[in-house]
Parts: C-alpha cells; structure tokens; sequence
C-alpha cells in the first residue's frame, strides 16, 4: 500500500497576481505565525503515514523560513514520516531565497518549485511577476548552491505577449538552468480575478495557436529530455512529483489548511477559508478513476470504460495498448470534453 501525502496551504502572497484565483491574503508576519499555530493544532487530530510532504499556496516561500521548519518538525512528531519523504516547497524567486533554502535543507527540504511563467521578462511582468529572468536564475542557483537541485519550473502558455516564436526563450532558459521538472499550464480566465475583469483588453493569442502552443511544449521538452507524464507536468526520468501523482492515482492525501482538500481515509473533505473542515463525500468511484488516471500519459485500464471509445481512437485523440487506454497530446487539449463523455 502506498504511503500518503500530507499537502500544507499557506495562503499569504505580497500581491495578488491577476490571473491567480486561489485563495490567498496579503502577508503578515504576525498572522503567518498565528496561522502557523492554528495549522499543527488541526494537524493533531490526524494520524497517518507519510512520504511526501508539499507546501503550496499563496506563496509558501514569503512566510519566515522557520515556521517552515516549526510545521515540519510538528508534522515529524505527530505522524509517521518516511526516511526520504519527498519535501517540496513553492517558491517565488521575486525574494532573494539564498538563506531560506539553507535553512530548508536543514528541514528535510528537498524539491523546490519555482513559480517562473516565462522566461521573457515583458511577458513575466504582464503576468503580474515582479521579478525578471534573472531573478529565477539566481534562485535556480541558490537552491543548488543549498544542495536542493530536484526544482521545478513552472511555464504559463497562452498568455499575454506571447507567441510561439517567444516560447523558444523560454526553452532554450530551461535547456540552459538544467532543472528537473516543467510544469506547463495553458492560461484560464477565471471568475473574480483581474484578467476576468480585463479580458476584453487582454491581448491573448487564439485558441488555435494556444493548442499549438501546447504540442510545441510536448515536442520541445521531449528534445530537451523531459517526458510527459501527466497532461501539464513533464520530468527528467525519475523526477516525477511523488506528491502530485497522489492526487491522479487515488492515493490518499491529507490536507491541512484553509482552502486544503483531502482524499483521506476513504473521504473526501477540505477546510473552507475560515478553517472550518467541510465534509464532501467518498472517493475513489470508477468515474474519478477515468477522470483523474487520462490526465496520466499512461493511462487507465480499458476495462473500467464501460463507454464506447472507438471514435477517439479513429480521430486520433486516444491511444489504446492490450490493457490501457490512454489521452494523445491532441486528446490532451480535449481532455474535459473526452472525459465526460466516458463517465
């Protein structure tokens, strides 16, 4: 049986980004440590094993590094923690993170994730990002330099300023920093942020081009040695987030924090923005089976569709082998749609 992982949301950021619609609230060093204290009393009433532990948010790394420490090490005396649990933090390279990640290393800390976008700075920058391509640098740098070199970088597609042409930088940046793991998220107008009340102004690139910014970002991070393991995440062989794969492959996880979510003990539940735990049913249905395993580039076993599928595999969308059945990079940009007409 697979161990589980424990997610912690910190929810403080400097600024909202205008695209960002998670929950977030600005940063305050007296609240983070009250937040802190309020976050291992609710991780008390929990008992579990564990190998991955994640920090996201907000920007986990904006709060003091200690208290990164102080949720860990309470983590470490309440559950069982395995002997190289995979540890991860969101960073936002816009703060000079050299001394966090030494104290992090401390930690256990041993997998960063760097919010980066784009390696252009004009398109970082209408992204909301104050900090330029050679900020990431640097905590690219720093994070090595700590002894943390399993990092993550995060890529925007369709965003505004960008084309494909521009797309090539940002490639040829991660070529050159000689991380890990890609993230690659294509940009969703969501309710209730900037970009929504903006998006009659925003000068985005087409549907059409997006999709094809999306297969170059297959293509070229293939070339570059990272493969695709999941529809927006790709890795050098090996370096799969440990932690995320839970979510896809119905592993359990526990999560701690307002706006959190749990797959924990055959349920379903999250806390609310108030920190008041909000129960949401069982899991582990035969429809969260196809939803969550087509994101995976390996698939799902082909005897849990009891749909007919033959059409996606004569256009071109789907791919089957003897046992599984499995989303193309094409299938991938439909992925919703095909999805709901399986289940």
């Amino acid at each position: 049986m697979n161990s589980a992982g424990l997610y912690i949301h910190i929810p403080f950021c400097r600024s909202k980004c205008p695209y960002c619609d998670f929950f977030s609230v600005k940063y305050d060093a007296v609240l983070a440590e009250r937040y802190t204290d309020r976050l291992i009393a609710e991780m008390k009433k929990y008992s579990g094993s564990f190998d991955t532990i994640y920090f996201g948010g907000g920007t986990p790394s904006i709060i003091n590094a200690d208290l990164i420490g102080k949720i860990i090490n309470a983590a470490k005396e309440q559950f069982d923690i395995f002997d190289g649990c995979e540890i991860t933090v969101e960073c936002n390279p816009s703060k000079n993170l050299e001394r966090d990640f030494e104290k992090y290393v401390s930690f256990g800390v041993n997998r960063i994730s760097l919010g980066m976008q784009s390696a252009r700075n004009e398109e970082r920058f209408a992204l909301g990002r104050s900090a330029g391509q050679a900020e990431v640098a640097k905590a690219v740098h720093d994070s090595k330099k700590a002894g943390i070199t399993n990092i993550s970088l995060d890529v925007m597609l369709g965003t505004p300023k960008q084309t494909l042409d521009t797309l090539d930088e940002t490639f040829a940046f991660i070529d050159k920093m000689n991380v890990t793991h890609i993230s690659a998220y294509m940009l969703k107008i969501e309710e209730g942020t900037r970009f929504y009340e903006m998006r009659d102004r925003l000068a985005l690139p087409d549907e059409d081009t997006v999709a094809d910014m999306y297969l170059k970002t297959i293509s070229s991070l293939k070339a570059l040695g990272f493969h695709q393991y999941e529809i927006s995440n790709f890795s050098k062989p090996g370096f799969e987030s440990r932690h995320n794969l839970k979510y896809w492959e119905l592993v359990p996880y526990l999560g701690l924090g307002a706006s959190a979510h749990s797959y924990f003990g055959g349920k379903r539940f999250f806390y609310d923005e108030n920190f008041n735990r909000i129960d949401d049913g069982t899991g582990g249905s035969t429809e969260e089976k196809i939803m969550l395993g087509l994101r995976l580039n390996k698939g799902i076993e082909k005897s849990i569709v009891k749909k007919d599928y033959s059409h996606f595999i004569k256009t071109g969308l789907m791919r089957e082998s003897e046992n599984k059945l499995a989303l193309t990079p094409n299938g991938m940009l439909v992925s919703n749609f095909i999805i709901s007409e399986l289940i």
